[in-house]
């Protein structure tokens, strides 16, 4: 059954690609990106610098932030791209009240290519370590209203193409 999307998440493990493939996503459909990790408190940035993995109490104000975001944005007549892990159901559904019709892109990726892509990675908060965490945490989103299961071990730009069209399929009238 066709259902707009009025906003977008492109979400996953840390590593999994989110801000590569909303950067491409943003550049083919022309709505505005916002990347979540730009809105974490500092004591969220130092914990996990320090090696230490969030709680769901040390989320709740992040969480907030976007939620917010989603909502000045959609106001504005904006379509956003959002970046966030988003990990748990509960999250995903606080975001879904933020906004009318939030659509979901999962990038999923296995432990290990998760792993590998995290030992490449320079210059992230986040360190490696705190994956096992990302994964304990994390309750796929299966059986969700408006979301895109991906394998997320595919390239950029056919990630960003698949989302698109997907997107472009439930565009808002």
């Amino acid at each position: 059954m066709y259902q707009p999307i009025n906003a977008l998440v492109i979400m996953g493990v840390a590593g999994s690609g989110k801000s590569a493939v909303a950067r491409a996503l943003e550049l083919r459909s022309g709505a505005r990106l916002i990347e979540g990790d730009a809105f974490h408190p500092d004591r969220n940035i130092q914990k996990m610098s320090a090696g230490q993995p969030l709680t769901d109490k040390d989320r709740a104000a992040w969480l907030h932030a976007l939620e917010k975001r989603l909502r000045q944005a959609y106001a504005a007549g904006e379509h956003p791209i959002l970046t966030c892990s988003a990990l748990k159901r509960a999250y995903r559904d606080g975001l879904r009240q933020a906004i009318p019709a939030l659509g979901f892109a999962y990038l999923e990726l296995s432990p290990e290519a998760a792993a590998e892509r995290m030992a490449r990675r320079r210059g992230h908060f986040m360190p490696a370590s705190l994956l096992d965490s990302q994964f304990a945490d994390l309750e796929p989103p299966r059986d969700e209203p408006l979301t895109l299961i991906l394998d997320g071990t595919q390239g950029v730009e056919a990630l960003a193409a698949e989302i698109h069209q997907w997107w472009q399929h439930h565009a808002p009238a």
